[in-house]
């Protein structure tokens, strides 16, 4: 019976939950990197054992480290995140011109055919790429060098690299930054193009400009890869063609803002969102814990509620914190900063807490297994 390995980072290690495809016991290995803070852990989609993670610890920075035996054992790898050439400046709010610097690695993304390959999105916003399993790392530098690069600016996060979208047909990708927007290759990272037409945003000097959007978060289904969906600073989003233009698909949601956003597995105009009260109040709307799905690619949103704190709930969801495996029916499953992972194994119908009381879940990721 094919089974369920959720990736769960934290603000104070990893933890690797299993389950068989029943999804109705989970075991919790953890915490990995006790009292680090694990940004991400990502696996490969081709070897399952084959595990990134990247995580940080005040004296000793930032780390990349790789496990090849579905995260028993780990071992630091290359972390030569040096930009390219001089790396040059950008322009800060303040109008002064400050160098570009490497910070963080925000996610890492491995490659859907190559297990060695593996993309990391970093900040200052960067994309890098390792071809020998994170031993070395080159800047896809076209990105950084988009003309727009040198003004854009960072979100309340961090002017950080936070999404990178794959085409399983190849060649195509999509990076997303706060604050700057979405961007799209067509030949593997070599050149961009700003994708945010559609976009407005009343918080920045021209509201409908190219780049400048605080986008939180990217998805689609890779059964079609032109059609993107997006949870906004405010605003749920769509794109039809590929990032070309952008409409918004709100719709009935008791907030627009929010920060994570998927797609279910074998569903593609099914999409669901977790609406944060707002960008000052970083909790669910009226202190209740709700996933709304749309089963008609957005404007039309259910609450799923059943199994999750109804009263008194005030954690957030975080952009990387939820995630979809690929079993039938599809699972779903999202981490709080309260330290809560909850799973559906019915597409999000009814929920259980699959573990408690860790520390601030910053990211989640469902590995289907054979």
């Amino acid at each position: 019976m094919s089974g369920v390995r959720l990736l769960v980072g934290t603000r104070k290690g990893a933890f690797v939950l299993t389950a068989d495809g029943r999804r109705d016991d989970w075991s919790v290995h953890g915490p990995l990197f006790g009292g680090w803070e694990v940004y991400h852990v990502s696996g490969s989609p081709v070897d399952t054992d084959r595990l990134y993670a990247s995580l940080s610890k005040g004296w000793f920075g930032q780390q990349v480290q790789r496990s090849d035996d579905a995260g028993r054992t780990w071992v630091p790898i290359g972390n030569q995140f040096v930009y390219e050439g001089d790396g040059g400046t950008h322009e800060w709010y303040d109008g002064t011109l400050r160098p570009w610097s490497f910070t963080r690695v925000w996610h890492l993304k491995a490659s859907l055919s190559d297990p060695d390959t593996c993309y990391a999105g970093v900040e200052d916003a960067a994309l890098f790429r390792s071809t020998d399993g994170g031993r070395n790392w080159e800047e896809l530098a076209g990105l950084r060098r988009h003309g727009s690069g040198t003004s854009w600016q960072p979100g309340a996060g961090g002017l950080c690299l936070h999404t990178i979208l794959l085409d399983p047909r190849g060649g195509r990708m999509f990076a997303a930054i706060s604050a700057a927007g979405v961007f799209r290759s067509d030949d593997g990272g070599t050149t961009w193009l700003a994708t945010n037409r559609g976009l407005r945003s009343t918080t920045i000097p021209d509201p409908d400009a190219e780049v400048g959007h605080c986008v939180h978060r990217i998805a689609m289904h890779p059964s079609r890869p032109d059609v993107l969906f997006m949870q906004k600073h405010w605003d749920v989003m769509r794109s039809d063609d590929a990032g070309g233009s952008w409409h918004e698909v709100s719709g009935n949601l008791p907030t627009d803002f929010g920060f994570t956003i998927g797609v279910h597995s074998h569903e593609p105009d099914t999409v669901y969102v977790v609406p944060i009260t707002s960008d000052s109040e970083h909790y669910p709307p009226e202190g209740r814990l709700r996933v709304y799905r749309s089963r008609s690619g957005g404007g039309a949103w259910e609450p799923l509620g059943v199994g999750l704190p109804q009263e008194h709930c005030y954690v957030d969801v975080l952009r990387d914190a939820m995630s979809l495996d690929s079993l039938d029916p599809c699972g779903v499953y999202f981490g709080t900063t309260g330290g809560q992972v909850y799973g559906s194994a019915d597409a999000g119908d009814s929920w259980v807490p699959l573990v408690s009381n860790l520390p601030a879940v910053l990211s989640v990721e469902a590995q289907t297994l054979p």
